[in-house]
């Protein structure tokens, strides 16, 4: 399945975020900074995109017209996931952070009901699909086992602190981007929905930098430079590659599960980066068995993406 493949190659931009963000807190960034300077420098190539393929006036147009919901799924989509993120790395390591952000693939299609799709002349409350549920949950616990190796590091309060932040971006992220195709429908190109996205949460994004700007001053040179990057790999090129793929299969809720779920190579990306990176210790044989099942789990979900679904009945048929 080509879209699983985009969603791979995505994460691999997306663990730049992990790797650069736990970087920028060892080095004594802020984590206010680090959060509101990747959205800052993604406007400027976003524009020159959209603005070479002709689109920044029906974008405009489409923003115009629904300004609310571009408000408040924009808000949930970006400042409620990468602030949380952000801040989870300011206190907690980059491979808890990581792993704990991968309860997203299951929070995907928990969120399936919040949803319809259309059957004749009536809107279905969308199923959860069992089988790809199921994978999901399976691919978590090879999560969980990657972490086994450095649980001893961690204190409880760490665990709070970095982990409550990244439950609530694993939710929120999935939410406000199925949210916001529906909210666009189609009209819009992956391009147009990033940087609108990116436009209609910024007013968020200043008010965070000039808090950050009252607090710990103007960021370091490195911290400017590295949210550049991250800016870059994550929030531009792994951003649209993975909306492009949730937007290919956005119809097909067993599809889209699978495409979310691809999220859950990131880990493997991050040990990577880490190790080579920030010293870290390479996996031990839990770590490795873990690696072994999220690998499985994609090989399971890239194969059964045509296959028939069991769903859980809880959908409700609301007439137009």
């Amino acid at each position: 399945m080509r879209e699983i493949a985009i969603g791979i190659l995505a994460s691999m931009f997306f663990a730049v975020t992990f790797i650069l963000n736990r970087s920028m807190e060892l080095s004594g960034g802020s984590w206010l900074w680090s959060s509101s300077l990747r959205f800052f420098f993604m406007v400027p190539p976003l524009i020159l995109i959209v603005l070479l393929r002709k689109n920044l006036r029906p974008l405009f147009q489409a923003m115009k017209n629904r300004p609310l919901p571009w408000l408040v799924w924009s808000f949930t989509g970006f400042v409620l996931f990468y602030g949380p993120i952000t801040f989870a790395a300011a206190y907690g390591p980059g491979w808890l952070v990581a792993g704990t952000w991968q309860v997203t693939i299951v929070a995907g299609i928990l969120l399936g009901p919040l949803f319809f799709e259309t059957h004749g002349t009536q809107k279905v409350r969308k199923k959860i699909p069992l089988r790809a549920l199921y994978i999901s949950v399976f691919i978590l616990i090879g999560i969980v086992l990657i972490q086994l190796q450095n649980l001893g590091s961690i204190t409880l309060s760490l665990l709070i602190i970095g982990v409550l932040p990244v439950l609530v971006a694993s939710f929120a992220y999935p939410l406000g981007n199925r949210k916001m195709m529906d909210v666009c429908g189609g009209e819009l190109d992956t391009f147009q929905r990033v940087l609108g996205m990116t436009l209609a949460c910024l007013p968020f994004w200043f008010i965070i930098a000039i808090i950050g700007y009252v607090q710990v001053g103007p960021p370091a040179s490195g911290q400017v430079i590295q949210s550049a990057i991250v800016a870059i790999c994550s929030g531009v090129i792994a951003t649209t590659l993975f909306f492009v793929a949730t937007n290919r299969v956005r119809n097909d809720h067993h599809k889209l599960a699978s495409v979310e779920a691809t999220q859950s190579t990131q880990v493997i990306f991050v040990m990577i980066g880490e190790v080579l990176l920030l010293s870290s210790p390479f996996p031990n044989i839990f770590a490795s068995i873990g690696l072994c099942i999220i690998i499985i789990g994609m090989l399971l979900h890239s194969l059964g993406v045509n296959k028939p679904q069991k769903l859980l009945t809880t959908s409700v048929k609301i007439a137009k």
